[in-house]
């Protein structure tokens, strides 16, 4: 009798197979940039050749975590949002948005989405909460509205609002997978009062750096990114009350105070708005 492996295989060595180690993945570079350790040798190298050719990446991806920190504050402590919903999760670092809300609102509750399966390998870190919250984790695509819909509505109340974050993730939907049409029918699932929040790699004359480590990035790497001018990005946001400062550089996003004065921009723009 021939041992049906699929059945019995442990689900974490299911995820290992999963993992592609010959060519260097953005989740995993993502952490190298940030300092954390869940990253290979071929991404280490990908990563420093794309710091050569964009040396400020380092400052961009802590602009955009930061970014996702005092966007989850103002929406707890400032709106009263009590739920999240984070497609495009990433690799665990400090901070996450859990961590971030249950900090300031114990019984918040996030449902994190991702495919990545280096990240469903550590779902136990994102999958702790406080005794009053929940944090759960789903192994979803973006694409997959429905699927991601119907599985959130067993953690998530759908008739409360809910804030819906996508930071750095709608740069790997093309523009002939209608990513407009993706974000719009989350939102619309979504109750009055309920939030967008996205970061998105940019495309402007004024900082060649991101075209150069972008370009390198799809020939050598996986998924593949779309750059959008900052006008590109603010489209995903039609229909809602965007918040102030508009859509900006994520270091430029309400930033904290500092002696320094205006943080410079980075390449990767945010913002948030609210559905009426």
């Amino acid at each position: 009798m021939t041992e049906n492996h699929a059945a019995t295989e442990d689900p974490a060595a299911t995820l290992r197979r999963r993992i592609n180690t010959l060519r260097p993945h953005t989740a995993r570079i993502w952490n190298y940039w940030l300092g954390g350790g869940d990253y290979y040798e071929v991404d280490r190298v990908a990563g420093d050749r794309i710091r050569e050719l964009h040396p400020e990446i380092g400052e961009l991806a802590r602009a955009d975590r930061l970014f996702l920190g005092r966007a989850v504050r103002h929406l707890v402590a400032d709106v009263g949002i009590r739920q999240f919903l984070d497609i495009g999760t990433g690799l665990p670092t400090a901070d996450n948005t859990h961590e971030v809300a249950q900090r300031l609102a114990p019984d918040a509750r996030v449902v994190y989405v991702d495919n990545d399966p280096l990240v469903l390998a550590h779902a136990r870190a994102l999958l702790t909460s406080s005794p009053e919250g929940r944090t759960d984790h789903l192994d979803e695509d973006l694409r997959n509205v429905d699927a991601i819909l119907e599985r959130a509505a067993q953690t998530l109340d759908f008739s409360r609002p809910i804030a819906l974050m996508l930071l750095g993730v709608v740069i790997f939907i093309g523009e002939d997978e209608d990513p407009y049409g993706i974000v719009g029918r989350l939102m619309d699932a979504l109750p009055s009062g309920s939030h967008l929040v996205i970061s998105h790699t940019i495309t402007s004359p004024a900082m060649p750096g991101v075209d150069a480590a972008v370009h390198f990035w799809n020939e050598h790497g996986t998924p593949t990114l779309t750059q959008r001018t900052p006008d590109a990005v603010a489209r995903f946001f039609d229909g809602l009350e965007v918040l102030e400062p508009g859509i900006v550089s994520c270091s430029q996003w309400r930033p904290e105070p500092a002696e320094a004065g205006e943080p410079q921009a980075v390449g990767i723009y945010g913002g948030v708005g609210r559905k009426k």
